[in-house]
C-alpha cells in the first residue's frame, strides 16, 4: 500500500481502507497451494464479513466457513450456488435448523449432545469439531484447546463415544495467527495416533484457520502433509483461514482533532475510536502505526474521541510532532475491526474503501439513518 497516497486522497475521516493488491496476493497464494496439493479453500467470513471482500475471494476459493444464520444467509447470497459453505458453532439453536440446513452444505456440530439431538434432521454433511487437547497459545483468551474448552468434543470422549462411520467430516482449529506449520503437523500426528486408518472411514477433514499462509514462506511442509493426508486416507481437506486473507489488507486512517499535554506526556485526541477496533481493548493489544518510528524524538499517546477512559491506542514515537489536521494509518486491522466495531456515544462508523495502485473507491458510507435505525423501537 502506498501510504502517501493514503494520506493524501480525499476521503473522509476516519476511513476503513481495504488494499485490494495485498488480499488477492494472499488469495492467489491459496489458490496456488491448493493447486499443489489438493486441499479446498474456505474464506472464513466471521473475520469480515463485507461483500466486497467475499466478492474479491469467489473466483479464488472453494466456498466460505459461517457461524451463524446470518452469515449463511450472506455467504449464499454472494456464492449463488457457486460453492460450499460450512457451519460450525458452539450453539445451534432448533428454530434456525431447518434453514441452516438448506443453507449450509456441510454442519460440524460443536459437542456430542448436539449431533444426538438433531443429526437425523440435518440433510447437510454431517462432521463434528474435536479438541485435540494440544494447546500451542501462551494466552489462554485464544486458546480453543484450553481447559474446560468451549469448543469441540475432546477427542478421548470422541473415540469412546461414537465411530466416524456415523459421521462424514471432523473440524478442528486450535491454533490462531500461525506463521509456521509445527502446531498443525503435531496435531495430524495426534489425529492418526488416535483414530488410525478409521479417519479412512470420513469423507472430509476440516483442518481449520489461524494459519497465517501470506506472512509463511515454506509452505512444502503444508503441501507434504495435506498430499498424504489425501493419499493415504482418500478424504477431501479443507482449510478455512479468515485473518490470513484480510488482516494485513485493512488500514484504518485517522485525524488529529486536538492535541493536549497531560501528566508531562502529550495527548493526541483522533477521530476514531478503539471501538472501531475493539480487539486493542479487549486485548489490551496495541496496533501498528505507519508513523511511528522507535528513534523519533517525539511522543504522543494517541487517544479515541469517546468519553471512555481506556479508549486509547498507545504511545507512538514521531520524527515530528503531531499537529491538528494531521492523518495517521493503522496497519494491518483488517480482521476483526468493523464486524466488532460500534458507535459508542454515537460516534459514527468509519467509511469503507477500496484502494488499489489504481484507484481508490467508496464503498460504504453510515449517516445519522443507521445510527437512528439501530437505536428507534419498531
Amino acid at each position: 500500500m502506498d501510504f502517501l497516497v493514503l494520506k493524501d486522497s480525499v476521503y473522509s475521516s476516519p476511513a476503513f481502507v481495504l488494499d485490494e493488491t495485498e488480499i488477492t496476493r494472499v488469495l492467489e497464494t491459496l489458490a496456488d497451494l491448493r493447486n499443489q496439493c489438493g486441499c479446498k479453500v474456505l474464506y472464513s467470513i466471521k473475520s469480515l464479513p463485507f461483500s466486497a471482500v467475499m466478492e474479491m475471494a469467489k473466483p479464488f476459493v472453494d466456498g466460505f466457513s459461517v457461524s451463524s444464520l446470518f452469515e449463511a444467509r450472506l455467504a449464499d447470497e454472494i456464492l449463488t450456488g457457486q460453492g460450499s459453505i460450512h457451519l460450525t458453532t458452539p450453539g445451534i439453536r432448533q428454530d434456525e435448523l431447518d434453514e441452516l440446513s438448506s443453507l449450509c452444505s456441510h454442519i460440524s456440530f460443536n459437542s456430542l449432545t448436539q449431533y444426538r439431538r438433531y443429526f437425523e434432521t440435518v440433510q447437510s454433511s454431517i462432521g463434528l469439531r474435536v479438541n485435540p487437547k494440544l494447546s500451542f497459545l501462551h494466552d489462554y483468551r485464544f486458546d480453543p484447546c484450553r481447559q474446560y474448552s468451549k469448543l469441540g468434543v475432546a477427542i478421548d470422549e470422541l473415540g469412546q463415544s461414537i465411530n466416524l462411520d456415523q459421521i462424514q467430516g471432523l473440524h478442528i482449529h486450535n491454533i490462531f495467527s500461525a506463521t509456521d506449520f509445527t502446531p498443525l503437523i503435531k496435531t495430524i500426528e495426534k489425529l492418526r495416533q488416535h483414530f488410525g486408518l478409521g479417519l479412512a472411514q470420513l469423507e472430509w477433514l476440516n483442518i481449520g484457520g489461524g494459519y497465517l499462509f501470506g506472512q509463511i514462506e515454506d509452505h512444502r511442509p503444508f503441501v507434504e502433509l495435506v498430499s498424504k493426508l489425501i493419499d493415504d486416507f482418500g478424504i477431501e481437506v479443507y482449510i478455512e483461514p479468515g485473518k490470513a486473507v484480510v488482516g494485513r489488507g485493512g488500514y484504518l486512517v485517522a485525524t488529529v482533532l486536538d492535541s493536549f499535554s497531560s501528566d508531562g506526556e502529550t495527548v493526541a485526541i483522533l477521530d476514531t475510536s478503539i471501538n472501531h477496533n475493539p480487539e486493542v481493548f479487549e486485548y489490551q493489544r496495541q496496533p501498528e502505526l505507519h508513523e511511528h518510528g522507535p528513534e523519533g524524538a517525539y511522543t504522543a499517546i494517541l487517544a479515541g474521541c469517546t468519553c471512555l477512559a481506556g479508549d486509547v491506542f498507545g504511545k507512538y514515537r514521531f520524527k515530528q510532532p503531531l499537529k491538528i489536521g494531521d492523518k495517521v494509518v493503522f496497519k494491518n486491522v483488517g480482521a476483526y475491526t468493523l464486524i466488532k466495531a460500534n458507535r459508542f456515544n454515537g460516534c459514527n462508523l468509519p467509511d469503507v474503501y477500496v484502494s488499489n495502485s489504481l484507484r481508490l473507491k467508496e464503498l460504504k458510507h453510515y449517516d445519522y439513518q443507521d445510527y437512528r435505525r439501530q437505536w428507534l423501537a419498531d
